[in-house]
């Protein structure tokens, strides 16, 4: 609290000293800014896209979890201390995968971390370096970011240079696709006039390439085995603890009815 009073009473006077040079301020508000981005909004549909797409992992996680506890609750009565222990490791082991999948996920190196730099922060650079080209350009000698920690007690809607960042911002994306466009459209010239070694080594290279490529395949087709065989293991488990609990089922009915008739017999 002491921190941000200190801020304010900073911004205060740096503003009050800057007015008094007639030096120039402007603010600009980068919510929404990156709200009317094209790229931004694609972006964060692909984040909320992979977000709800690990959550639905957890949770499905979490019921398989929730369902062992509940067949264990129902059926110890009738298990061995031997298999109680062993359904009861395979439920820690399962709530230990799942925290670490969270935290795969979503802890401060995770998944989605490192996602939302890959996809925004590129973005968020391009409003940064538009603001500061402005702000040159304009002869600004202070630019504040609204959306911000930094408390803004007023603002006058004349100093809000939002708009000019966003246009340029845009005008710099339309001119940088006509760019694309343009390079696209040498590169296929470039390679109508390619001489034939020239298109051999091409070819070359796009044959290393496949090999690259099926390699990798074959990786993952045995990696793919591999989980198979490690599924097919645990499911041999499975059922074998399956056979265990039917024989201990088995023995108690056997053991019960043995002693109803003894009983039987005394009487």
């Amino acid at each position: 609290m002491i921190k941000k009073v200190l801020l304010i009473f900073v911004i205060i006077s740096s503003l009050t000293t800057f007015a008094q040079r007639g030096q120039k301020i402007g603010y600009v508000d980068m919510e929404y800014i990156l709200e009317n981005i094209p790229e931004y909004a694609q972006a964060q549909n692909q984040l909320d896209q992979k977000v709800n797409k690990w959550k639905q992992t957890l949770d499905q996680i979490r019921g398989e979890i929730k369902t062992m506890r509940a067949d264990l609750s129902n059926e110890k009565a009738l298990l061995t201390d031997d298999l109680i222990s062993e359904r009861e490791e395979d439920i820690y082991l399962k709530e230990v995968d799942l925290k670490n999948l969270e935290a795969a996920y979503f802890s401060s190196k995770g998944s989605l971390f490192k996602f939302r730099k890959q996809l925004v922060k590129p973005i968020q650079d391009k409003v940064y370096n538009a603001a500061q080209q402005l702000g040159k350009s304009r002869g600004y000698d202070i630019i504040f970011d609204k959306s911000s920690d930094v408390i803004m007690i007023y603002t006058n809607s004349k100093a809000d240079i939002s708009e000019l960042v966003l246009k340029s911002i845009l005008r710099t994306g339309k001119t940088e696709a006509a760019k694309e466009k343009r390079d696209k459209k040498n590169d296929a010239i470039q390679t109508r006039e390619l001489s034939e070694e020239a298109q051999k080594k091409v070819d070359e290279r796009d044959a290393k390439r496949k090999e690259v490529l099926d390699a990798s395949a074959q990786l993952k087709a045995d990696k793919l085995k591999k989980r198979l065989e490690q599924k097919a293991e645990i499911e041999r488990k499975r059922l074998e603890r399956l056979k265990k609990r039917e024989e201990v089922r088995n023995k108690l009915k056997e053991n019960k009815e043995n002693s109803e008739e003894e009983k039987k017999e005394n009487e």
